[in-house]
């Protein structure tokens, strides 16, 4: 059955929601949905309160680590976190109070996968503490989808298919995949790559990008025959959007 899945999303320390294809290291070209006055600290007691587990913390860029602590301090084992995450600060972060993490750009130096490098953060926290977060857009000329890092401004070669789902999930116990193409549009759900997902994936994976209504809760969970797990952030009420938190709560 789908399930909720909450998140903070950290910018310069506060809490936001962005249009995710405008992240780049030019900030004037970054388009913000919502920024709150609200620190991270108080998401993070929301859902503690709210007994909703494996929801994430993302640090998207310099600056924000101060913030993402606070809220693992706030909810401890309760959420998972990433952006920034390497095999030698990994275990900081787990011993801080975060549930996993989530790592990304790591390992893929240089834009080329490295099984290595999976290994050997794999090997620093344990399998049941590691999320790969698998953020894609799909590729025109082969209708496949290709891993993004680095904000996801850099296209890696590296498809989101059955057999590299595979192989990546015999070291960690959940992907995280953001449809980058339509992240934070509030535009609608990347159907068919939950389908596949849901389809293929060997692992349990939360699905994030486009989601604007809780009737998307049954569309995931029908497309995925329940093995998918759906995050909504711009288009939630507690970040300036419609979709009532009360109700997702409850999905």
């Amino acid at each position: 059955m789908t399930k909720f899945r909450p998140c903070i999303d950290l910018h310069n320390g506060k809490v936001k929601q962005i249009v995710g294809s405008s992240l780049s290291e030019n900030e004037s070209e970054l388009k913000e949905n919502f920024v709150s006055q609200k620190p991270a600290e108080w998401y993070a007691e929301l859902y503690k309160k709210d007994g909703l587990k494996g929801g994430h913390i993302i640090m998207l860029g310099p600056g924000n680590e101060e913030a993402a602590l606070r809220a693992l301090q706030a909810y401890p084992n309760g959420m998972q976190i990433g952006g920034g995450i390497f095999k030698e600060n990994a275990l900081k972060y787990i011993k801080a109070g975060a549930a996993a993490v989530i790592v990304t750009s790591y390992i893929f130096p240089n834009g080329k996968f490295s099984l290595e490098r999976l290994k050997a953060i794999s090997g620093e926290v344990g399998k049941e503490q590691l999320v790969v977060d698998l953020s894609c857009y799909k590729s025109v000329a082969s209708g496949q989808w290709l891993v993004a890092i680095n904000r996801w401004q850099t296209l890696t070669d590296f498809y989101v298919n059955k057999e590299n789902l595979e192989m990546i999930s015999e070291y960690c116990f959940e992907f995280l995949v953001h449809a980058a193409g339509v992240e934070g549009k509030q535009q609608g759900m990347d159907l068919e790559l939950i389908r596949f997902l849901g389809e293929y994936s060997p692992a349990p994976v939360t699905y994030a990008g486009g989601a604007n209504s809780t009737r998307d809760f049954e569309t995931c969970n029908e497309l995925s025959k329940g093995r998918v797990d759906l995050t909504i952030g711009s288009a939630l009420d507690i970040f300036g959007g419609n979709v009532p938190y009360e109700d997702c709560k409850k999905c």
